[in-house]
């Protein structure tokens, strides 16, 4: 099974990642401010940034993996079940999350 420190060693192979806290849970972000991954130990997941379209393709290609509660509804953000994630599929779940996270460059005008 995966454990969050699974997790934590995936998404530090990616670049300005830290270590931090959201609603005081164990979370991932980007620069220190920007946050990608969070941990919901009362559910046995974590919670991924992602698109509201990936979330829904997610969601109906695994849904012993990927779903949501009512919560998160209306933000773009995945859970995904620690008990039944593979690790590959992680990977690429989190570098995709991080990359959302990621503060874009502005355009100079």
């Amino acid at each position: 099974m995966i454990d969050f420190e699974t997790v934590r060693e995936i998404a530090h192979q990616l670049p300005n990642v830290e270590d931090g806290l959201s609603y005081g849970a164990p979370a991932l972000k980007v620069g220190g401010k920007h946050l990608f991954v969070r941990l919901r130990e009362d559910l046995n997941a974590i919670v991924v940034k992602t698109t509201f379209e990936e979330r829904d393709e997610l969601m109906a290609a695994d849904p012993a993996v990927y779903f949501i509660t009512d919560h998160y509804l209306n933000y773009e953000w995945v859970l995904v079940s620690l008990e039944n994630a593979d690790v590959d599929g992680l990977r690429d779940l989190i570098a995709r999350a991080h990359r959302l996270a990621k503060p874009q460059k502005k355009v100079k005008k």
